[in-house]
């Protein structure tokens, strides 16, 4: 057997597709354009890519982008300020700061300064208590694009045994109140899991989220699972050449895609997934703050 591969990058162009459409909806039936701020602090070079990339897209579906570029000195008092008038701007429905911030910020502060409902990143901590409480939140957006593709796959994921390896904040306990809440029997796995492997045998869907390259062989996977490789780590790639490196995923892709039922690559896998749901989001908190449906298939 050999997986379907499930191609992230084509699912999220249909996502920012039909972003797009609902903004245009919003625009000419109402005069609305959802606005994006993003804040970054400092010059991180991936984060610098990161952000210019979602500036570009939120352009592209036709919504208003706003970047605030702040200098890596800014003081925690000017940060929270700017985060104070974001809250209050009508036109900004959307407000996302970049991680990681310099260490003389305290991120937790920083993320609950902003209004849950604004809060695309779904990072607030009223947004993990309401999640994690079955009631309607701004959802994280990787566990939420990986269960769009996990939806598009099954149709149905009811009494579905799945294993999350991972437990962090961002992707592994979100994406496991995702799926109860989609009526999986849900373990999450770690590090200390005893008996790792059996653990992840029994699971039709895997997802792997624990940032350790290849961790997970063809072996531990029960054959037709669903796999979703959240890794990113980056390996020397000597056969390249000198200093020239490769993307991997957290499970090992060569022996899993023989066993797998379906698996998502990385590359290409749920990466793209992660700012195409960032505007979904952007999209779902516009509608929520002028009393409009919610856009068919975008939200959890």
């Amino acid at each position: 057997m050999t997986a379907t591969i499930i191609d992230g990058k084509e699912f999220a162009a249909r996502v920012r597709a039909q972003v797009g459409t609902h903004v245009a909806r919003l625009k000419a039936d109402h005069g609305i354009t959802p606005g994006l701020a993003v804040v970054l602090v400092g010059s991180d070079p991936a984060s610098e890519v990161y952000v210019r990339s979602k500036g570009k897209m939120t352009v592209e579906v036709g919504m208003k982008s706003v970047e605030h570029r702040l200098d890596a000195e800014t003081t925690e008092a000017d940060l929270l300020a700017l985060i104070a008038d974001l809250n209050a701007d009508p036109e900004i429905h959307g407000i996302l700061v970049q991680l990681p911030l310099p260490k003389h910020l305290n991120e937790d502060l920083v993320i609950n300064a902003i209004d849950p409902a604004k809060d695309v990143d779904g990072f607030h901590i009223s947004n993990v208590g309401l999640l994690g409480t079955g009631q309607k939140s701004m959802v994280p957006c990787t566990p939420l694009g990986c269960l769009m593709m996990l939806r598009d796959h099954h149709g149905s994921l009811s009494g579905m045994d799945a294993v999350i390896i991972g437990r962090s904040n961002i992707v592994g306990k979100p994406m496991a109140q995702l799926l109860l809440n989609d009526s999986c029997t849900v373990t999450i796995a770690h590090s200390r899991t005893k008996d790792l492997a059996d653990v992840v045998r029994r699971a039709d869907i895997v997802v792997a989220a624990v940032g350790r390259p290849e961790m997970v062989p063809g072996d531990w996977i029960k054959p037709g699972a669903t796999i979703i490789d959240v890794g990113i780590n980056r390996l020397d790639a000597p056969e390249k050449g000198e200093g020239k490196t490769r993307l991997v995923g957290d499970v090992d892709f060569a022996s899993c895609v023989e066993v797998a039922g379906a698996i998502t690559p990385v590359p290409g896998g749920v990466g793209p997934m992660t700012i195409a749901c960032l505007l979904a989001n952007t999209v779902t908190a516009c509608c929520r703050a002028n009393g409009l449906a919610e856009p068919e298939g975008l939200t959890a």
